[in-house]
């Protein structure tokens, strides 16, 4: 049953699935083995950042595009359902209808985007998706009638959602499903083509594979699932704004956690969102815990002041690609091979 669960597509790696496990249960019972508002947040985020950076791996890793637009359908899910939820009578009917109507938008851009631009070089595309989110980007922040501007928009939610437990099961069951789809799109035969694809373009054309349908379509799918990462956040904070959202660091966040995690495996998905967002959260405390400890060694506790935070989070990231050049699960999966 867990075979076909995961399509057969299996961690193949003893150290891998019992790290894979670890974090499905520690996910799935957080609210009751992570007591606190700070830590269920945490762990909200993590599911929300798994499903997006698995919807781009769908993108890089499995059809070799280099999109920068990702968060801006990230944005489109959040501020579909703040929009819909702060004009319509607060209930699961106007959820539905922002929910509808983001999705309708992201599936029409990234159509018209992947239509248009992926006839051009990977480098060309990379450019226009980048020019794409930046417009949009500027178009939040000044229809402010609209999108509540540089501020965002606070809303309510359905009272059985003002219950954190169910609201983060509700983040965790629907994170959980679509992984899983995503899962049996990469292992089906279209996902074989979109392997075909990154590797050699032009041997899929001359197989007859019409390669711009593939990765117009694959664009689209990414789009959806982003979009819905971007519900789901949306639901969990009740809030939306650029800066959670449409920022561009997020969209370099999330290329980190796929080369962490490996690019064309989406378990690295899994991997890398939970390392990055944890240590996003936690290391600051962590070095301002061993710079106290620290006290009276010389250097020590300057070099591990809790403002280098980002430094030490650089320096992570730079092992991560030397000792991982093919990010964990990569890594991990040829050390089986050999």
């Amino acid at each position: 049953m867990i075979k076909n669960l995961l399509s057969g597509d299996g961690p193949r790696s003893r150290i891998l699935a019992v790290t894979l496990a670890a974090i499905f249960a520690a996910l799935a019972l957080a609210p009751f083995i992570f007591p606190g508002t700070r830590p269920l947040d945490v762990a909200a985020k993590v599911c929300v950042f798994v499903l997006l950076v698995a919807s781009y791996d769908l993108l890089l890793g499995y059809t070799g595009i280099v999109s920068f637009a990702h968060t801006m359908f990230f944005g489109i899910g959040g501020y579909g359902i703040a929009i819909a939820l702060s004009r319509l009578e607060t209930g699961w009917t106007a959820i539905a209808i922002g929910t509808a109507a983001a999705v309708a938008l992201s599936l029409v851009l990234s159509f018209l985007i992947g239509l248009f631009s992926l006839r051009v070089k990977a480098i060309f595309f990379a450019m226009i998706t980048l020019a794409v989110a930046s417009f949009f980007a500027i178009l939040a922040s000044q229809l402010s009638d609209v999108t509540g501007g540089e501020d965002g928009i606070t809303f309510k939610v359905p009272e059985l959602l003002r219950s954190r437990i169910v609201a983060y099961y509700l983040v965790f069951g629907v994170a959980l499903a679509l992984f899983l789809v995503l899962l049996r799109i990469v292992n089906s035969p279209f996902g074989r083509v979109l392997l075909a694809i990154r590797e050699n373009d032009f041997r899929a054309e001359a197989l007859g594979y019409r390669t711009v349908i593939y990765r117009t379509i694959a664009n689209c799918l990414g789009a959806l699932v982003a979009t819905l990462a971007g519900v789901l956040y949306a639901l969990w904070l009740r809030y939306t704004g650029p800066n959670t959202t449409l920022d561009f660091g997020i969209m370099i966040d999330i290329l980190l956690m796929v080369v962490i995690g490996g690019m064309g495996t989406m378990y690295g998905a899994v991997l890398g969102a939970t390392i990055f967002v944890v240590a996003q959260n936690y290391l600051q405390e962590a070095m301002k815990a061993f710079s106290g400890a620290m006290k009276g060694v010389p250097l020590l506790p300057d070099l591990f002041h809790p403002d280098r935070w980002l430094l030490w989070l650089g320096v992570l990231f730079v092992l991560s690609v030397y000792y991982f050049p093919h990010g964990i699960v990569g890594q991990l999966r040829a050390r089986l091979k050999k």
